[in-house]
């Protein structure tokens, strides 16, 4: 003789697993065979000496109490105002199944570790940049204004006035940033030269940016301008 002994998880478990074996309605169980089915189980339990949870024998008392209550005769009157003796029975047995499918399809669901393998990948050292703005031309134009304004404090009324040339001038001005460092736009302008020194002095910038031999930096919009010398 063969004997296959199925591994449960409770009572419930082992209920639900005899009712699917035979396809029985589970809201029609036929409590006396199911329980003599159920006996059967837990007395094959015993003879191969497994230690039975006190669970499955608290279902067995109540599988019992149940048949017993259906085999009592019982009126019309009765039968009608009192419910099912199965009714619990199902309705553990409904909640329980609900729980069981569930845990069976999130089981099939791939596996962190187990199906799947989540790469990993350093990320390269990175060097924080500070990107500087543009300086615009009307912001040039706003500096330019601004010196022009002072120029005009100290413009004489000389009828000679001594011929400034731009080249002189952008030579001038690469002298002053010989250092390599920055230097605020304004200070390459010298006031007590008039406007006209001031024009020629911004020729000269200009026409060094245009030259790619100085650069114009802005730290942040409307902030003051500086000038340096491009490295070469």
């Amino acid at each position: 003789m063969e004997v296959f002994l199925e591994a449960f998880e409770g009572p419930l478990d082992l209920l639900l697993y005899l009712i699917r074996k035979q396809n029985i309605n589970i809201l029609d169980i036929p409590v006396a065979e199911i329980t003599r089915q159920y006996m059967g189980y837990v007395e094959l339990m015993q003879s191969v000496r497994l230690e039975l949870a006190a669970e499955y024998l608290v279902m067995a008392a109540m599988l019992a109490e149940i048949k017993s209550r259906m085999l009592l005769p019982r009126s019309a009157e009765v039968e009608e105002e009192e419910d099912d003796p199965r009714a619990e029975l199902i309705r553990r047995l409904q909640e329980y199944e609900r729980f069981k499918v569930a845990a069976e399809g999130i089981d099939g669901l791939s596996r962190v570790g187990r199906d799947v393998v989540v790469p990993k990948l350093d990320a390269p050292e990175a060097r924080a940049r500070k990107l500087l703005p543009d300086v615009s031309l009307e912001e040039l134009l706003m500096s330019m204004a601004e010196v022009l304004r002072r120029g005009d404090m100290f413009e004489s009324h000389q009828v000679s006035r001594e011929a400034l040339s731009t080249r002189e001038r952008m030579s001038d001005v690469l002298e002053r940033l010989k250092g390599g460092g920055f230097v605020p736009f304004v200070e390459l302008f010298t006031a007590e030269e008039g406007r006209l020194g001031v024009v020629v002095t911004f020729m000269a910038i200009l026409e060094l940016v245009k030259e790619s031999l100085v650069e114009l930096v802005q730290n942040e919009p409307f902030a003051a301008i500086h000038v340096r010398a491009r490295a070469e």
